[in-house]
C-alpha cells in the first residue's frame, strides 16, 4: 500500500495492523477483521501502511504473533518510519509490555482503539463519563506498559524505586477516578430510570444494528426529527428517544449505539444505562446494511451481543437498509420474471433470514418506507392488544 498523497492525509499517523488466523477463526475471516480494523484506524485518524497476518494454532501468549513474525514487523516499521502498530485482539498487559520492548513504538490493540474512537465521538456528559470509565478500567492493569513518563524524563539506574512508587501512585489515582466515575454513572442511571418510568406505558421500539448501517437516518425518517447521522463508525453514542405516531398508535422510538465485533467488555459495563433501552424495549428493529459484503456476519454479531444484554426473546423486524447501493451477484443481475428490485429481493434467500419479519428499504432515499410503517404499525398494535385488552378504540 502506498503512502497517502492528499493534503489532509499527510498529517495522518502511519500505522501497521497485525492479526492472527487460528483454530477458531479462518484465514478469510481474519482478513475481514483486519479490513474492519483498517476502517477503525482510519476513523481514528491513522493511515494503514501494511497489514500483517499470521496463521497460528493460538495467538502467542508472549508476543501475540511468533518470534519470526514480530521480527519481520520490527524490520518493516523501522524501514518505513511507522510509529504505530495496532493489534486486532485485546492484548494482555504482559503481551503489551513484551511487544513494546521489541518494536519500540506505540502499541495499541483493538479495544483501546475502539475506546479512543468512542472518546472522540462522546458529546454529552453522560457519554463522556461512560467512555472515561471504560478507558480507566482498561488502563488500570496496564499502567507499566502505558505510563512510562518517569522513565522518559530521568530513567535508568537509580530511578527504579521512585519509578515503581510513581506507578503505585498512578494506580491509586486511577482507582479513585474509577470509583468517582461509577458514582456519577449511578446517579445518571437513576435519572434515566426515572425518565423511562415517566414515559408511561407507551410501546417502546429500539433500533439496533451494527455500526454505520443507517439507524440514525432511519430514526430521522420515522420520527421526522433531526438526529445526528453521518457515514462514520459510531457517529452517535448517545441514546435518542422520540415519540412517533403511526395512524392512531403512539410509540417511543429509540436509537441506540451501534455494535461491532469484539465489543470491549468495559464498554458493555459502562454503557449499562444505554443498553437498558434495549432491555426494556417491547420491539426491536434490527437494521442491516444490505450493500455490505459481510452483513450476515454483522447479523450474527448483533444477535450474539443482544443475547448477552437481554436473555428474553423480543419480537423483531429485520430491515435491510441501503438497497439503493446494493449490487446483486452477477448470476442474479438479470431477473427473468421482470420483477422490480424490491420484489426480487422479497423472493431472495434474504427474505427468509431468521424467523423475524423482513423488509427492504432505503432510508436515505425514503424508498419502501410505507411498507415498513405498515409492518411496524401491525406489530405495535399486537403489543397494544396484549397490554390494553379492553381498549377497543385502538383496534
Amino acid at each position: 500500500m502506498g503512502k497517502p498523497t492528499k493534503k489532509n492525509e499527510l498529517e495522518q499517523e502511519l500505522c501497521a495492523l497485525v492479526g492472527v488466523a487460528h483454530s477458531r477463526i479462518s484465514d478469510e475471516e481474519a482478513r475481514e477483521h483486519l479490513e474492519e480494523l483498517r476502517f477503525l484506524a482510519e476513523t481514528a485518524g491513522a493511515h494503514t501502511e501494511h497489514m500483517f497476518l499470521q496463521n497460528l494454532p493460538v495467538p502467542n501468549p508472549k508476543t501475540y504473533v511468533g518470534s519470526g513474525k514480530i521480527e519481520e514487523i520490527r524490520e518493516y516499521i523501522k524501514m518505513k518510519g511507522i510509529t504505530l502498530v495496532i493489534f486486532d485482539d485485546e492484548l494482555a498487559p504482559s503481551q503489551l509490555r513484551n511487544i513494546e520492548k521489541i518494536l519500540a513504538c506505540k502499541i495499541l490493540d483493538r479495544t483501546i482503539l475502539i475506546l479512543d474512537i468512542f472518546a472522540s465521538r462522546a458529546m454529552t456528559y453522560h457519554a463522556k463519563t461512560q467512555v472515561e470509565l471504560a478507558q480507566l478500567q482498561y488502563m488500570l492493569p496496564r499502567l507499566t506498559g502505558l505510563w512510562t513518563h518517569l522513565e522518559r524524563q530521568k530513567g535508568g539506574i537509580g530511578m527504579r524505586g521512585p519509578g515503581e512508587s510513581q506507578i503505585e501512585t498512578d494506580r491509586r489515582i486511577i482507582g479513585q477516578r474509577i470509583s468517582l466515575m461509577k458514582e456519577r454513572l449511578k446517579s445518571i442511571d437513576k435519572q434515566k430510570r426515572v425518565q423511562r418510568g415517566n414515559r408511561g406505558q407507551l410501546v417502546r421500539v429500539a433500533l439496533v444494528g451494527y455500526t454505520n448501517v443507517g439507524k440514525s437516518t432511519l430514526m430521522n425518517v420515522l420520527s421526522k426529527s433531526k438526529v445526528f447521522a453521518e457515514n462514520k463508525l459510531f457517529a452517535t453514542l448517545d441514546t435518542t428517544v422520540r415519540k412517533v405516531v403511526l395512524g392512531n398508535l403512539p410509540l417511543l422510538l429509540t436509537d441506540t449505539v451501534g455494535f461491532i465485533r469484539k465489543l470491549p467488555q468495559q464498554l458493555m459495563e459502562s454503557f449499562k444505562s444505554t443498553l437498558d433501552e434495549v432491555r426494556e424495549a417491547d420491539l426491536l428493529i434490527h437494521v442491516l446494511d444490505i450493500a455490505h459484503l459481510n452483513f450476515e456476519d454483522h447479523y450474527r454479531v448483533v444477535n450474539e451481543t443482544l443475547a448477552e444484554i437481554d436473555k428474553s426473546e423480543k419480537p423483531t423486524i429485520v430491515v435491510f437498509n441501503k438497497i439503493d447501493a446494493y449490487l446483486p451477484p452477477e448470476d442474479e443481475l438479470e431477473d427473468p420474471d421482470g420483477l422490480s428490485s424490491i420484489d426480487a429481493l422479497k423472493k431472495s434467500w434474504m427474505s427468509k433470514l431468521g424467523s423475524e419479519k423482513v423488509i427492504f428499504i432505503s432510508a436515505q432515499k425514503k424508498e419502501n418506507m410505507d411498507e415498513l410503517r405498515d409492518i411496524l404499525y401491525k406489530q405495535v398494535k399486537e403489543i397494544f392488544k396484549v397490554r390494553y385488552p379492553y381498549n377497543n378504540f385502538l383496534y
